[in-house]
């Protein structure tokens, strides 16, 4: 199978923004559009292609496991039906203003069949009638960042088909802020009798007070004496996993320094962890007692 670097196949950077990525998905399908490129198989895998690198890349969690395996690895973990699972071809091209009938209609069709979804839903009416799906639904749930780091399980309560559902669900170790967790079948109650659409559960991670993330990596300040900075000294720090650890702090350590702590910051998702960095903050007092004041006089004459 060849590898498809989906980001070249619709022509944007690996930093494009999302509203980039519909942009160049727009003209492309456009472009290659079956009914404006008639009896053209070139252009209809074209615009087969096109649709695949958007299912993928207008996905915030399909992208972020894009760009972490790479494409090669994308491919191997990923199947075609994992990669138009939930993708929405005719609302998606509807709402770009882009025709679904003709021969597009057939395409996808023929793609939903090849892919083993089973039947096309565009075949036949009563068949489409019976399968489609509800809508999906999404619930912001807030955690701490102790949570996130060591993963949870929580009871959640919402409103689907008029009435209140409740259920538990696992938070892995790791999850980032606005990650999407995907709850099958706990949508709203497709119509015809249709399938239930999925829930996704929104993680929102609230501040912390002592530790700041970035990536997987956590940072936390520590301040201390002139002193101290200039001799070193010992100092005990906080982690997030509940654990205080001793750290050395070297001579002559500047205000700004960050040292680093290894494997205490958040899981990867290679399972790994990443580090945790201690900025040392060197602390300037506003006031001084006298003999503090006379022993600040006597570093000056001495060039400190």
């Amino acid at each position: 199978m060849a590898v498809k670097d989906y980001y070249k196949i619709l022509g944007v950077p690996r930093n494009a923004t999302q509203e980039e990525i519909k942009k160049a998905y727009r003209k492309l399908a456009l472009k290659y559009h079956p009914d404006r490129n008639k009896g053209n198989k070139e252009a209809e895998e074209k615009f087969k292609e096109i649709n695949e690198a958007y299912a993928v890349l207008s996905d915030p969690e399909k992208r972020r496991q894009y760009d972490m395996l790479g494409a090669e690895g994308f491919q191997k973990k990923f199947s075609q039906e994992d990669i138009f699972r939930g993708f929405d071809f005719e609302s998606i091209l509807r709402d770009f203003g882009i025709g679904f009938g003709g021969r597009v209609r057939d395409i996808f069709s023929d793609l939903l069949g090849e892919f083993g979804f089973g039947h096309s839903p565009f075949k036949e009416e009563t068949y489409a009638h019976r399968q489609i799906k509800g809508r999906d639904l999404i619930y912001e749930l807030p955690l701490s960042l102790e949570e996130a780091a060591k993963g949870t399980k929580k009871t959640i309560s919402f409103n689907t088909g008029g009435r209140q559902e409740t259920i538990s669900i696992n938070i892995p170790a790791g999850v980032r802020d606005g990650q999407k967790l995907r709850v099958r079948g706990k949508g709203e109650p497709g119509p015809y009798g249709g399938p239930r659409g999925d829930l996704y559960v929104q993680i929102r991670l609230m501040e912390h007070p002592l530790f700041r993330r970035e990536g997987d990596d956590l940072f936390y300040k520590k301040r201390i004496k002139f002193s101290d900075a200039v001799f070193g000294t010992e100092i005990e720090v906080p982690t997030i996993y509940g654990k205080k650890l001793k750290l050395k702090v070297p001579p002559g350590t500047q205000s700004g320094s960050k040292l680093r702590i290894r494997g205490y910051g958040l899981p990867k998702p290679n399972g790994r962890k990443g580090d945790m960095y201690v900025e040392i903050l060197v602390d300037v007092p506003k006031t001084l007692t006298k003999e503090q004041e006379e022993a600040v006089k006597a570093l000056r004459k001495v060039g400190l």
